[in-house]
């Protein structure tokens, strides 16, 4: 250590012997920036320097606190907070520096570094004391003390105004800052606990009430208001959980330092149990009343606290606290603590000093003492506006008046309970008794007092207006009385009116008038010897000589019977000379003539504007006489009067603002200034810019200065002077000769977007310095006006975006991609340099490039070197299916079904603007596209995707979006898409959720659905698991319609749709008997064993094929001619059945309205609740069985027809079917084999009878 202190003091000596201040400081700084790894204990080099001067050689101090307290303005962070140690440190050990080192603490004080100013907190924190104690102890203050207490008190009140800083470490270490200050300007009492670290530190009981220059009463009121403060932000609704947590404890450590705020703290603790803030979460009300809990228990130990044990036990009840702890917690030995508090009242009066008589009588009125003052606290607290209005409400409080307010309070409370409420909610004990009822009246008037109702308010406000008046009237007298010395003269002035000050008045009044006295005896002796001049009669003695204010006056009559002489010299013909003559006069003589001849110019500019003119010139004509020492502020003030004055008219149409301006000689930057504040004047913007693109083009010499000006004016917050700006600067931006300059103008606006912070050149600052306010739409768009401008005409500026749009933030880009639609869109698609920069994508500008392309494609199809260039830049490049939707129709349709997997995984709503945009239903205007997908190609390529590439549920959704275009898909549209994937082999797997869709959509398909599912019996739809699950479910909602097609089913797959659905036996049974003797003679044995095995259970035994057979006997059985034929023919008896049945339902249609067979299913918001009602009881609508291989992906989620919409209610009404039956693995026993089952020769006339049944059927719906 004293190897480092050797080092230092003779590096820096050497430093100091050289006079050489760079290498000084050089060598300085190398002891604060640098660690040493070796250092003893790990101490930082800057630590051991200040523990060498500090306490190894304090000597060293006044050599070196210069070079120490420069490194205040260093970058370092570190450095600084440093810095500020050493000032504490420096003052603790010689107060006499606090003298030269307080107004450095205070610039650091108001550091832009959050941690900065949190340690100069903490240094003020300790200064503070240490800063009184010393004014304390000095007999004599200086000057220089008066004012560094004065800047201490003044940051004192700027660290409590910190209370309401944005950041939270601030607020806290503000908090305990208000804590120390309001221990330290408060007495200490005989109870007060005092820290041992605190127990040598001042307060306000050891301040002399006679100090010459501290007052005791002031102080006292700074402590109070501060605690008043505290007071305020506690209670503040948006107060964070940190800062009320450090309030709380700041407030116990008050209460029990000094009691005499017990009152307030107390209450404050029930204003704040009864409103806690409503912003803080679940954990941190929790964590407050945790807190809360804690300092109650710590302040109910305190002695001071017996007055308020009822307040603080019902508090601590409420939070939870057993009585138990309550009790271990309450203070001992009452009565002699309470005799010892009183004491300090008379030692306290023994200590003062005898003060002057005058001071005495001023002192005794303004200063009650402290126990006075912790009397009247304590009464005020007893008796507070909270408690006024809990002794007013307590009465009131009877049962029916309580049970009333719980009702009509209960039309307010939310639907659901509140965090906050939830967290501090304990059970009511002892509800109704008279603590309790006591307890509830304070925490209304509680709640009542924060909303400044209730009459303890109204109280309260009455009893303190009175002693506010006497304060507000005795101070001032005391204030007179003690600055009479220092106000002298000013002090008659202030008291003109009394009498005492009269004679004060009287006295000097003399001598002020003593001064112009030899004035007037001076001129008397040339007065009294008139008469003898007279009788000389010479022209000199009687010309008597002329003041100043006279020969003014005589210079402005003459000029003014020139001005006057306008219309009389104008008929002479000397109107020129009239005019040279007024120039020359104004030009020589002083102010309040020009102001004379200007105001005679502005009253008719029109026809003396040659006057103004010559005026002008001949100002500057005096500035170029002048030679090099001349100056233009004459003529500067001229121009600019001349101008003001043209302001201030109203709109010169004949443009003589704009004639003044360019004939002047000389337009100067004051000049200039008031053209800005023309063209910013709405009013006459145009005329503004006018005379500037005049001056730009006419005077060459300074145009690119002119222009400046107009470019500025480019990114004006006013619209209209905005807007007009950049129009004059694109008919400019045409001109060879000011391109460059426009342009670079612009780019250097763009450029200003890549820095963190908006630099001050966007606030009217000259230098290009960064601030700390963050990007704001406001400020980013001023920098991109003027560039978006000129991007239509030079479309080369594109890369130059492209490249500041990789560099900037998130906040930048998002205003940038909402500005730069209408810019993109005049640029146009075939834009060789848009194309370019879609060809040559930069990284980080996808997004960018992704917004040009839909800016460009909203409205208008894409040209094909558009597609081209998109389509390089995805499969080379960039591989990200989003490049392709502004595009899409321009692709092929290959391309579009090759892109659909990735396409509909995307974000939903992005997923929404691909389907408009390929069903041509987005809202835009001349959109003439014509998609590559018509919307059926488009549904059937969204089943044929494989489940591998895309999930079965994105699936889903897409086919979703599908089905909302009602004006899209239409019946006709569905039909040929439920054809066509019918055709497919294999049947796609969402086949029947389509159709059952389809269904819901339009009933009156019907008749269609039925065909379809009598030819997937065809297909042997029961080989494909999932479809055929489906199939079951759609044959089940629209009974009784499907009977004739479950009929159509082999023996094997009917009892597995009974099996799946037994509902259904029975209304089929029914129906079959209801069948002629000949058509039932067509139906087969086996289905009718089949169909009647409900009601007989040995029926199965009877039956010619037994359950019990083989495989190999089914397939047998089942590829029996003779039995097919007996089925074909069967199946064209119940199709001639049923199409006789329905005519007949449709004769009778009118005498049976409810029908089920003949009504159109009713609007579909009613349609939906009896699909609903099916399936597993408090279960979605399953309609296949689960996916194991998606993933957790269920059937209910592919066929749940409640995503889509409503279903048709009467389709066919079933009761509730049974929950379905695990899938079979295998593929059924005996079932024909599409080979034998589909090429019958009867088939055609099957599927035509069919057909006309559907078409019968959908003319009935």
């Amino acid at each position: 250590m004293a190897a480092a202190g050797e080092e230092l003091t003779g590096a820096m000596a050497s430093g100091s012997g050289s006079g050489d201040s760079i290498t000084r400081r050089s060598v300085a700084s190398q002891f604060f920036t640098q660690e040493e790894g070796s250092g003893v204990d790990g101490m930082t080099t800057s630590e051991r320097v200040q523990e060498l001067i500090i306490n190894k050689d304090p000597t060293l101090l006044d050599n070196f606190l210069d070079e120490i307290i420069a490194f205040q303005a260093d970058k370092s962070i570190e450095v600084r907070k440093f810095v500020i140690g050493f000032i504490e440190e420096a003052c603790k050990r010689d107060i006499e520096l606090l003298l030269k080192l307080i107004a450095n603490l205070n610039m650091l004080l108001r550091d832009e570094s959050v941690n900065v100013v949190k340690k100069a907190i903490l240094t003020m924190t300790q200064l503070y004391k240490v800063a009184l104690q010393w004014m304390v102890k000095s007999k004599i203050i200086s000057e220089l003390q008066e004012a560094c207490w004065d800047m201490m008190s003044a940051m004192a009140t700027d660290i409590i105004l910190l209370l309401d800083s944005d950041n939270d470490g601030i607020r806290t270490h503000a908090i305990k800052f208000v804590e120390g200050l309001i221990v330290t300007l408060s007495p200490r009492m005989a109870d007060s606990e005092v820290p041992r670290r605190q127990k040598h530190d001042i307060s306000l009981d050891r301040v002399p009430r006679d100090h010459p220059y501290i007052n005791y009463n002031l102080l006292w009121e700074e402590g109070k208001a501060a605690l008043e403060q505290l007071l305020k932000f506690m209670v503040h609704p948006a107060i964070s959980s940190i800062n009320l947590t450090t309030a709380l404890g700041s407030l116990a450590n008050i209460a029990r330092q000094r009691p005499m705020f017990m009152s307030e703290v107390i209450q404050a603790y029930e204003t704040l149990h009864a409103n806690l803030p409503p912003t803080l979460a679940k954990s941190q009300v929790s964590s407050v009343r945790k807190n809360l809990k804690l300092h109650l228990l710590s302040v109910l130990k305190h002695p001071a606290s017996c007055e308020f044990q009822a307040q603080i036990t019902t508090l601590l009840v409420d939070l939870g606290t057993p009585q138990a702890e309550i009790a271990r917690n309450m203070p001992t030995g009452k009565e002699p603590r309470r005799r010892q508090r009183d004491d300090p009242d008379s030692a306290l009066k023994k200590m003062k000093l005898e003060p002057t008589l005058g001071e005495d009588d001023e002192d005794k009125d303004m200063e009650p003492g402290p126990s006075g003052t912790s009397k009247a606290s304590a009464q005020s607290g007893a008796q507070s506006d909270t408690d006024i209005t809990a002794e007013f409400l307590q009465p009131l409080l009877t049962p029916d008046n309580v049970a009333n307010l719980v009702l009509i309070s209960m039309v307010y409370l939310p639907e659901a309970m509140p965090a906050s409420f939830q967290a501090i909610y304990t059970p009511v004990e002892s509800a109704g008794t008279d603590a309790q009822i006591k307890h509830l009246a304070r925490l209304m008037a509680t709640q009542m007092t924060a909303a400044g109702l209730g009459p303890g308010v109204e109280q309260t406000k009455h009893s303190k207006e009175e002693p506010k008046e006497e304060k507000m009237t005795k101070p001032e007298s005391v204030l007179i009385k003690r600055r009479v010395s220092v106000l002298g003269q000013g002090q008659a002035i202030s008291v003109v009116g009394a009498l005492s000050p009269v004679c004060t008045l009287e006295e000097e009044a003399p001598q002020a008038k003593r001064r112009p006295e030899p004035i007037i005896p001076a001129t008397q002796p040339r007065l009294t010897g008139v008469g003898g001049r007279k009788k000389i009669f010479r022209l000199s003695d009687v010309v008597k000589p002329m003041t100043d204010a006279q020969i003014e006056s005589m210079k402005l009559g003459a000029v003014r019977r020139i001005l006057r002489a306008e219309k009389s010299v104008a008929c002479s013909g000397a109107a020129q000379v009239r005019v040279k003559i007024l120039a020359r006069l104004v030009t020589q003589f002083e102010v309040g003539l020009k102001e004379e001849v200007l105001a005679f110019i502005l009253e008719d500019i029109r026809g003396r504007l040659d006057l103004a003119f010559a005026w002008l010139y001949q100002e500057y004509n005096a500035y170029l006489a002048a030679g090099p020492t001349g100056t233009l502020d004459k003529y500067d003030a001229c121009l600019i009067r001349l101008l003001s004055g043209l302001q201030e008219k109203p709109d010169q149409k004949d443009g003589i603002f704009t004639k003044v301006v360019l004939e002047t000689p000389l337009i100067t930057e004051s000049a200039l200034e008031v053209v800005r504040k023309y063209c910013e004047d709405e009013s006459r913007t145009y005329l503004g810019m006018s005379t500037l693109r005049d001056l730009i083009f006419k005077r060459p010499a300074r145009q690119f200065q002119y222009l400046h000006v107009l470019l500025d004016l480019s990114s004006h917050e006013k619209d209209k002077v905005r807007s007009q700006a950049l129009l004059f600067i694109k008919r400019m931006y045409e001109k060879e000769q000011l391109r460059a300059y426009v342009e670079k103008f612009a780019l250097n606006y763009l450029q200003l977007l890549v820095h963190p912070n908006p630099p001050s050149v966007l606030f009217g600052a000259d230098k290009d310095t960064e601030v700390a306010a963050p990007w704001t739409e406001e400020t980013v768009k001023q920098c991109l006006y003027l560039y978006l401008a000129l991007l239509p005409q030079n479309h080369k500026l594109i890369h130059e975006l492209a490249a500041v749009y990789t560099e900037a933030i998130a906040d930048i880009k998002r205003t940038v991609l909402r500005v730069i639609e209408q810019p993109i869109r005049g640029m146009g698609m075939n834009s060789p340099e848009l194309l370019l920069l879609v060809e040559n994508c930069p990284k980080g500008a996808e997004t960018l490039v992704t917004r040009c392309l839909h800016s460009l494609t909203d409205k208008v199809p894409p040209s094909p070197e558009l597609v081209k260039r998109v389509r390089d830049l995805y499969h080379k490049r960039l591989p990200d299916v989003r490049f392709l939707i502004p595009v899409l129709n321009g692709l092929e349709k290959k391309e579009v079904i090759q892109a659909l997997p990735k396409l509909i995984k995307l974000n939903p709503i992005v997923v929404k603007e691909v389907f408009n945009r390929l069903l041509g239903t987005q809202h835009g205007e001349g959109n003439s596209a014509v998609s590559p997908l018509n919307p059926g190609e488009l549904l059937i390529a969204l089943h044929n995707i494989d489940s591998v590439k895309c999930d079965m549920k994105s699936i889903i959704k897409a086919t979703n979006l599908c089905f909302a275009e009602r004006n899209v898909y239409t019946s006709e549209v569905l039909a040929v898409v439920m054809q066509q994937l019918m055709e497919q082999s294999p049947l796609p797997m969402l086949l029947m959720r389509t159709v059952i869709q389809s269904l819901t959509m339009y009933p009156r398909l019907g008749g269609f659905v039925m065909n379809i599912l009598s030819r997937l019996i065809m297909k042997q739809v029961w080989k494909y698991p999932k479809v055929w699950e489906g199939f079951i479910k759609c044959c089940q909602r629209t009974k009784p319609q499907s009977f004739q097609v479950i009929l159509q089913l082999p023996p094997q797959q009917l009892s597995a749709v009974f099996d799946k659905c037994p509902e259904l036996r029975e209304p089929l049974l029914a129906h079959v008997r209801s069948f002629t003797p000949h058509q039932q003679a067509h139906i087969p044995n086996s289905i009718m064993a089949i169909l009647e095995a409900s009601s007989k259970q040995d029926v199965e035994v009877k039956e010619p094929v037994p359950a019990s057979l083989e495989e190999e006997d089914l397939d047998a059985l089942a590829q029996a001619p003779r039995p097919a034929q007996d089925l074909i023919a069967l199946r064209l008896a119940q199709e001639k059945a049923l199409k006789r049945q329905l005519e007949e339902e449709q004769k009778m249609k009118p005498l049976l309205p409810s029908a089920p067979s003949a009504r159109a299913g009713p609007p579909p918001s009613e349609e939906a609740m009896d699909f609903r009602e099916e399936g597993t009881e408090g279960e979605a609508p399953n309609i296949f069985i689960s996916m194991e291989e998606d993933g957790g992906l269920t059937e209910a989620t592919l066929l749940d027809s409640s995503q889509e919409g409503p279903l048709p209610e009467k389709v066919g009404r079933s009761p509730s079917s049974s929950p379905p039956q695990p899938k079979q693995k295998e593929e059924p026993a005996g079932v024909p084999s599409k080979e034998d089952r589909s090429p019958q020769p009867p088939g055609p006339a099957r599927e035509e009878e069919g057909g006309e049944a559907a078409s019968e059927t959908k003319m009935d719906s």
